[in-house]
């Protein structure tokens, strides 16, 4: 009964992949810009905000 349950289960987890790589197949190929560092200490910037060093 449990080996039963599982193969349905593993069944129908394959199924849901394959209609989701047929209805998205553009997701595994986006492009992102390259992050941004302050140049002075060359810290991550996150946003638009000047640097913590207050230098850059």
């Amino acid at each position: 009964m449990i080996f039963k349950i599982v193969t349905v289960f593993l069944i129908g987890m394959a199924v849901l992949a394959m209609f989701g790589k047929l209805r998205l197949p553009y997701l595994g190929k986006v492009a992102l810009k390259k992050p941004t560092k302050c140049r002075s200490c060359g810290r991550y910037l996150l946003s638009n905000d000047p640097c913590g060093c207050g230098k850059g």
